[in-house]
C-alpha cells in the first residue's frame, strides 16, 4: 500500500555539503604543506560527511515521485517537489505522475456477430498509486499497453459493429458513441487498477470493417439505404394519390369509374415513384380513347 513521506528540506543539507567540501579541501591542503599533519584525519571525516550529505540530496520536479526502499523494504513515496534530503542509504526509484497518451495500434478482431473489423483506441492514463506501479507489476508502461489492447479486443467482441447485423442490439460500436467510450474506460480502469493506474479518458480512434469484407458491407449499406428511401417515396406517393382521388371526388371535377381510377392511380404512381421525370403524352380525343 502506498505511503507518503515528507522529507526534510534539502537547502540546509546543500549548504552543509558545501561547507564540509570546503573544509575537507582546506584540511587536505594544509596537510600537504606539512603545516598541520593532524588535520588529515579531520579532513577525511569532513570528506566522508560531505559524501553522506550530498548523496541524500535529491531534486524532484513537478508531477514526479520517488519510491524509497531500504535494503529491499518499502519505506514510502515522496511526491513533494523541490530540493529535498532523505537518508542516503535509501534506494530511490523515479516514477512520473504526468498524464500519458497511448495511441493504440489498429487491431483486427471479430465483432459480436463474427464480422472481421479494424479497431483502435486512444487512452489517457496516469499513475495514482506509486507502490503498485513500482512493485506489483514488472513494467507498468508495458502492462498498460498489453491490458489496453486486451480491453479493446474484448469490447469489440461484446458489441456488433452496427444494427444491420443485430437489429435488437442496445449498443453498437458504430453508433454507441459516448456509451462505448464509457464501457471501454470502465473496463480499462478495472484491468489497470492492480498497477495503480487510472484511466482519465478512453476513446475509439479508428473503426472500420476489415478490407476483405469492406466492399460487400458497403454494397449492403447502400442497398439498405435505397430500400429505405424507396419505402418513404412509395409511402408519400400513396398518400398523394389518395388525396388526389379524394379531392376530385369531393369537388366533383370529374367522375371516374373503377377502371379509370385504377389507370389514374397507375399513372400517378409511375410519375411520383419514377427515377426520371415523366414525359407527357397529349391525348387529342376523349379520355376513353
Amino acid at each position: 500500500m502506498e505511503k507518503n513521506i515528507k522529507p526534510v528540506s534539502g537547502y540546509l543539507a546543500f549548504v552543509l555539503a558545501i561547507v564540509t567540501f570546503v573544509g575537507a579541501a582546506f584540511c587536505f591542503a594544509a596537510y600537504s604543506s606539512n603545516q598541520f599533519p593532524m588535520l588529515f584525519i579531520f579532513g577525511a571525516l569532513l570528506a566522508i560527511t560531505f559524501i553522506f550529505i550530498s548523496k541524500g540530496i535529491m531534486v524532484i520536479n513537478p508531477n514526479q515521485a520517488r519510491v524509497l526502499t531500504f535494503f529491499g523494504s518499502y519505506v514510502g513515496s515522496v511526491k513533494d517537489n523541490g530540493l529535498l534530503w532523505v537518508n542516503p542509504l535509501y534506494k530511490r526509484g523515479s516514477i512520473s505522475l504526468r498524464a500519458e497518451n497511448l495511441n493504440g495500434q489498429q487491431l483486427k478482431v471479430n465483432d459480436k456477430m463474427g464480422n472481421p473489423i479494424e479497431i483502435a483506441a486512444v487512452i489517457v492514463w496516469q499513475v495514482r498509486d506509486t507502490y503498485k506501479a513500482a512493485f506489483d507489476v514488472a513494467s507498468y508502461p508495458q502492462y498498460v499497453q498489453i491490458q489496453s489492447e486486451a480491453a479493446v479486443r474484448h469490447l469489440a467482441t461484446t458489441c456488433p459493429y452496427e444494427r444491420l447485423e443485430d437489429e435488437n442490439a442496445e449498443i453498437t460500436l458504430r453508433d454507441g458513441g459516448d456509451k462505448v467510450n464509457s464501457m471501454l474506460e470502465a473496463e480499462l480502469n478495472e484491468r489497470l487498477a492492480p498497477a495503480g493506474i487510472m484511466v482519465l479518458e478512453a476513446r475509439i480512434s479508428h473503426l472500420a470493417y476489415a478490407p476483405e469484407i469492406a466492399g460487400a458491407m458497403l454494397q449492403r449499406q447502400q442497398a439498405t439505404a435505397i430500400v429505405a428511401a424507396r419505402s418513404k417515396i412509395v409511402e408519400g406517393a400513396v398518400g398523394m394519390v389518395e388525396m388526389a382521388l379524394e379531392m376530385l371526388s369531393k369537388k366533383q371535377i370529374v367522375e371516374l369509374d373503377e377502371e379509370k381510377k385504377a389507370a389514374m392511380v397507375s399513372n400517378l404512381m409511375v410519375v411520383l415513384c419514377g427515377e426520371k421525370s415523366a414525359q407527357p403524352v397529349l391525348n387529342t380525343g376523349t379520355i376513353y380513347q
